[in-house]
């Protein structure tokens, strides 16, 4: 019965990484991605314009 107690850790961490994988590429695109890109535009726009204020030149 050892090896099922030096096996079990690894197995059910292996699960979980695969659930969390799983997890992760079911939730890119889809109905929020329109809003995702969205708040990435807005928040590069404000950078960039924060940059502009401060006469930094662009890299």
């Amino acid at each position: 019965m050892e090896y099922v107690s030096a096996l079990l850790p690894p197995v059910v961490m292996a699960v979980f990484f695969t659930a969390l994988i799983v997890v992760i590429v079911k939730s890119q695109g889809g109905p929020n991605k329109a809003k995702e890109d969205a708040a990435v535009d807005a928040a590069l726009a404000r950078a960039e314009g924060a940059r502009r204020q401060d006469g930094t030149p662009a890299p």
